[in-house]
């Protein structure tokens, strides 16, 4: 009984603490959101790191939307993509409700001899993928007309178009 009330106790604070997707945040103390370094004057290295349940798209999204937020504060129009990349790490999670009432069974196979611990009403075993993204970029910010290329954005209509998008974390 003190197992089962352990595993439901346990299980209900891992749900607290998943919280839903990354909001678009600085990372902080925190391995995902918002990472952002100068490089030169008018470079930047940026990076959006998601959880889990953080698709790319959104990832990606949140990258785009903070470069263009960067080149607007830091007085310029116009940025243009110098390097772009898109990390997918994957792994598989798994548990095991082996053994779960202390009913253990030990059974022999003449061909193959005894075989033991073995609950068949229990030993289940759940496997899931998980996949979680980081986009990264340089960019380099621009001043006037933005460039005729497909690496340059406007860092206004970017703020436009993909505002309403971004989700903020929530003010307690």
């Amino acid at each position: 009984m003190l197992r089962s009330i352990t595993i439901i106790t346990l299980a209900a604070v891992l749900a607290g603490c998943a919280g839903g997707p990354t909001p678009y945040a600085p990372a902080g103390d925190s391995r995902y959101g918002l990472t952002e370094q100068q490089v030169e004057s008018d470079r930047f290295r940026i990076s959006f790191s998601g959880n889990s349940l953080t698709d790319r798209d959104t990832v990606e999204t949140y990258l785009l939307y903070r470069a263009a937020e960067l080149t607007l504060s830091q007085g310029y129009d116009y940025f243009r993509l110098a390097q772009r990349d898109t990390e997918t790490e994957t792994r598989l999670v798994g548990s095991s409700t082996y053994d779960r009432f202390g009913l253990q069974y030990r059974y022999y196979h003449p061909a193959y001899g005894w075989y033991g611990r073995y609950d068949p009403f229990w030993n289940d075993v759940n496997i899931r993928e998980v996949t979680r993204y980081e986009a990264m970029a340089e960019i380099v910010l621009g001043r006037g007309a933005v460039p005729d290329a497909p690496d340059a954005f406007n860092a206004r209509e970017v703020v436009a178009n993909l505002g309403p998008r971004v989700q903020r974390p929530a003010v307690n």
